[in-house]
């Protein structure tokens, strides 16, 4: 069988010069980290200061200016006796040159892409030095754009000329760290007479006519052999669920298909709808005769189901539903980036904690955005397990990309690659071709500057299409996000399949999401400040102000402090200090996150489904994250497991009342009385009605409010409640700034219990939005619950996980324990 030989450990890395490179650096040789990158390198060495405090980023901008040399040297005697010998080196950051022994192997420039070269007559008994080289990726980048000509973009950066990830250069919520490095792991592969090149394995499911279903896996290889075996019969073997087949393979051909056929498999179902079943599938290459062993094996888990996307048009525009199994889904999701700038620092334990938290709120898909990468095994194979789906953007975003070569071939060869990669996976259930792009085209000015070059269209609309019908045709194709189905027609109309929600946010208040009617919501989102301890890790506590250098550094945005201070005005006002400020920022995040779900949801089935943006942040920002750069969770994740729960219960606007949406999105009927209740501020109820309702399962029902109690005689001094055995409904007449809110007054007590600590607030008076920011005591503590609003006479009780040790008298006071009330009331600080 063949050998693997790992080559991770012990290299070393340095400058091979360029631009500003400090003497220091230069003069330097320091231990590698493979995986990794020159930034962590250089910060383990303490050569760099870290470049997520403070405004340390600004000083790494030379990394990328330069050029880097990482060497090894290692023994290849467990190679010893192979017909042939690879280097296999599954990730390269970007461009690069590889050498062995002084006799160059190749050159790479994808950071996306695996590369495979033959080492066997460069390889010499004894010690081995293996030397990659890293270009400048500006300097390429730099050199393809006057080559190709430039092509318009959304930020300042080269980054559309290299194929790398491309918010290394920098986004509305990103820094700018242009990496190099060996960043996915790098080996030797010893092995004789022929090998597994590619394996692609088909899974589908047929229903019978008499009602039985079965699976089918067909599994496409590709073999290469070396000279010796090129006369070789081989066979294919494929498992899987105890059934098994074999195909012979003749002398000199390079590739075989094989079928298994298991009878009334498992389904596989996305969380909520049923179970995650998954089954080995192993694939084996031997000699045929049995003779000389197995030479190969290959493995992965797979799932059975059918995955589909209705793009139909109908009466009110173009569909937008991915079915599973036949079933249309309502989509609950988050956009996705890289989880931290540099990617090696993101491994199995750290996508299992975001991807739990993804489905802790109640997500059931995750978008990964064309701006990123290509993740990694692991979190395929998390998303398989828990259920969650995942809609695939090939590695485009918000630019204008040459369809010529040198990159034309790479993004071939790379969209190739990703799709055998990720076909196994079962959660895998959408590719798309780029991230707003085809708008960009559209209305964001670019075709004058274009002057007829090139942008990508020939990949959206043919290459990428082309490859997936080739290679992975049990999966939908869409050519990007927002797309309304054809060409001529805006790629951004709501009532056209998918579309982007960003004029909110950008120019207009939330409560215009209501104006809005799309079949299904790609991206839209408001921004926040990350929790206070984060700020905390990597700011002075006198850099805690909007405006100061140190938080201006992680607001990205082009004019968000400006956006924040316009999303406040309407509802807030303006706060009086940071505290009121970060608070106050945090809940209207979540209101105006809630309030565009809520109406999305309430458009079911004709609104298939919304993906906010965004789940998660790579380093410590403002940004429109739910969980921030350092994992904790804003108030907005809260507000998200609430809206995201599968049973919603909505007051909404509608003609000139009110209604009740009761939204089901489970397998049961949901029935039962909701008793309205039009409410002073103290809790006395001024009118009230109960209303039945039925809701189907997957379905939603509205429930007008009657007039009585959708009318109040001042709207300052008035609320609606609506109890239906879910998280109770709100309405509120008026904006927070109009409201009559009295001074927040409460009894608190908290006692430890165990590690954790409970902490119960028994509201004396209407308490809006109450939240426990144990975070400003402990950065390891962290409340169960955010945003509790609670009437007169009602109490709830916090679970503070970590926080048996915290100061109780200070967790049950401002800063850390904050209402609504407390901050639009000069001096309001609760009475506890």
């Amino acid at each position: 069988m063949a050998v693997r030989i790992d080559l991770c450990d012990d290299w070393t890395l340095r400058s091979l010069g360029g631009p500003a490179v400090p003497g220091e650096v230069v003069a330097a040789q320091v231990p590698a980290v493979v995986p990794g990158c020159v930034h962590t390198d250089l910060l383990a060495a303490g050569l760099v200061p870290d470049p997520y405090v403070g405004t340390n980023e600004n000083e790494l901008a030379w990394i990328g200016r330069a050029a880097w040399r990482y060497t090894t040297a290692f023994d290849a005697v467990e190679a010893t006796g192979a017909e042939r010998v690879d280097l296999e080196c599954e990730g390269l950051d970007t461009v690069a040159t590889l050498t062995v022994n002084g006799t160059e192997l190749g050159r790479t420039r994808n950071m996306h892409r695996a590369y495979r070269f033959d080492v066997t007559s460069a390889l010499r008994a004894g010690d081995n030095e293996l030397t990659v080289d890293f270009a400048s990726p500006y300097a390429e980048a730099e050199a393809v754009r006057e080559a190709l000509g430039d092509r318009p973009n959304a930020y300042p950066e080269p980054f559309q000329f290299i194929r790398k990830m491309a918010c290394n250069f920098g986004w509305d919520w990103g820094p700018t760290l242009v990496t190099s490095g060996i960043w996915r792991p790098i080996r030797l592969h010893a092995w004789s007479t022929a090998r597994l090149a590619r394996v692609v394995p088909q899974v589908a499911v047929v229903r019978d006519r008499d009602g039985s279903t079965r699976g089918q896996v067909l599994i496409r290889a590709e073999i290469e052999r070396t000279e010796n075996g090129a006369d070789t019969a081989l066979l294919v073997r494929a498992r899987v669920a105890g059934r098994e087949a074999v195909v012979e393979v003749a002398p000199g051909a390079d590739s075989a298909e094989v079928e298994v056929t298991v009878a009334d498999p498992q389904l596989w179902w996305p969380r909520g709808y049923g179970e995650q079943p998954l089954y080995d599938l192993v694939v084996e290459l031997d000699p045929a005769g049995g003779q000389g062993g197995l030479l190969e094996q290959w493995r992965r888990r797979i799932g059975f189901r059918t995955v589909g996307l209705d793009t139909a048009a109908d009466e009110g525009g173009r569909r937008f539903a991915i079915l599973v199994n036949g079933t249309p889904i309502l989509v609950k999701g988050a956009n996705w980036i890289p989880d931290d700038c540099f990617v090696t620092r993101v491994g199995r334990d750290r996508y299992a904690e975001r991807i739990d938290q993804a489905t802790a709120a109640g997500m059931n898909l995750l978008r990964i955005w064309g701006g990123g990468r290509y993740e990694s095994e692991d979190f395929y194979e998390l998303c398989d397990e828990r259920g969650v789906l995942v809609w695939q953007d090939f590695l485009f975003a918000c630019a204008a990309y040459p369809e010529e070569s040198p990159l034309a071939e790479e993004v071939e060869a790379e969209a190739r690659e990703a799709v055998v990669r990720l076909a196994p996976y079962p959660s895998l259930v959408l590719w798309n071709g780029n991230n707003e792009n085809i708008w960009g085209y559209w209305d964001w000015d670019w075709k004058e500057p274009l002057a007829g070059r090139t942008w990508g269209e020939k990949y959206y609309l043919e290459l990428l299409p082309r490859v997936v019908a080739e290679l992975d045709p049990t999966r939908p194709y869409w050519p990007g996000s927002p797309y309304s189905g054809t060409p001529d027609l805006h790629p951004n109309d709501p009532r056209h399949a998918s579309s982007h929600i960003w004029d909110v946010w950008n120019q207009v208040d939330y409560t215009v999401y209501r104006d809005y009617r799309p079949r299904f919501v790609a991206e839209f989102g408001f921004q926040a400040p990350p929790a206070y301890a984060t700020l905390r890790a990597v700011l002075e506590e006198s850099e805690l102000a909007p405006d100061s250098p140190g938080m201006l550094h992680r607001q990205k945005a082009q004019d968000g402090n400006g956006k924040l201070a316009r999303g406040l005005a309407p509802h807030f006002g303006v706060p009086e200090g940071f505290d009121d400020w970060h608070y106050l920022t945090q809940v209207n995040q979540a209101r105006a996150i809630t309030l565009g779900i809520e109406h999305f949801r309430a458009q079911w089935p004709d609104c298939t489904g919304s993906v906010v943006w965004q789940l998660n942040d790579c380093w410590p920002v403002t940004s429109w994250a739910a969980v921030d750069g350092q994992g904790r969770h804003k108030p907005l994740w809260y507000a998200l497991r609430a809206v995201y729960a599968d049973r919603l219960a909505t007051v909404q606007p509608e003609g000139d009342g009110l209604v009740l949406v009761v939204a089901n999105d489970t397998d049961q009927e949901w029935s039962g009385t909701a008793m309205l209740a039009r409410r002073a501020l103290d809790g006395t109820v001024l009118a009230e009605a109960a209303e039945p309702f039925a809701v189907p399962p997957r379905g939603l029902v509205r429930v007008p409010v009657p007039v009585e109690v959708a009318s109040p005689v001042s709207a300052a001094a008035e609320l609606l409640t609506a109890e239906t055995g879910a998280r109770r409904a709100w309405w509120f007449f008026a904006e927070d700034i109009d409201i009559a809110y009295p001074r927040p007054e409460f009894e608190a007590k908290a006692a430890p219990e165990g590690a954790d600590l409970k902490v119960t607030v028994l509201a004396r008076t209407l308490l809006r939005d109450l939240a426990l920011f144990a975070d400003r005591l402990d950065p390891a503590a962290e409340a169960d619950e955010m945003l509790v609003t609670l009437l007169p006479g009602e109490s709830h009780t916090f679970t503070v996980r970590n926080g048996a040790a915290l100061d109780v008298d200070a967790v049950v006071r401002a800063p850390v324990l904050r209402t609504v009330n407390d901050a639009l009331i000069p001096g309001g600080g609760g009475e506890a």
